[in-house]
């Protein structure tokens, strides 16, 4: 696929499989963007996990939060990863050891890694790279899970 542009209809029908997510690298800072983000995707009726290693067992914007992607307790439809881009592969190769594997990966701004998009990809799972979801949800007016 090619990262440098979605269209509007594949962004919608992305997050319109998705009820359950998982946010890598949410901060347990109210002023930093994945506290926020997690925050606002769970007000939008997603089922939210922060993933944070060292903040595992604590509360990350109301939401449980787990060490790595294997430790929640249910199945994640999306990957939501705040991490720098050279750690989106191995969030990536995280994701593929999931059983049932996550229906999307996707980054946020300025981060994109096109080999681990393709290994995303290449097992199933669609990637959506360099977007926020709490920038293109309100966008394109979609609202959270029905």
């Amino acid at each position: 696929m090619n990262h440098d542009a979605y269209s509007d209809a594949y962004i919608a029908e992305q997050l319109g499989r998705i009820r359950t997510i998982a946010v890598v690298g949410a901060s347990p800072n109210p002023a930093r963007p994945s506290h926020g983000v997690a925050r606002y995707l769970a007000m939008q009726g997603f089922r939210v996990f922060a993933i944070n290693p060292g903040q595992a067992g604590r509360d990350i914007a109301g939401l449980p939060t787990y060490a790595r992607l294997a430790d929640v307790p249910e199945p994640i439809d999306m990957v939501d990863v705040f991490r720098a881009p050279e750690y989106l592969l191995k969030v990536v190769e995280e994701a593929l050891a999931l059983s049932p594997l996550p229906k999307l990966i996707w980054s946020q701004l300025g981060v994109r890694d096109d080999a681990a998009a393709r290994r995303a990809e290449v097992a199933g799972i669609a990637v959506i790279m360099d977007r926020c979801p709490a920038i293109e949800m309100p966008r394109l007016r979609l609202g959270g899970p029905h």
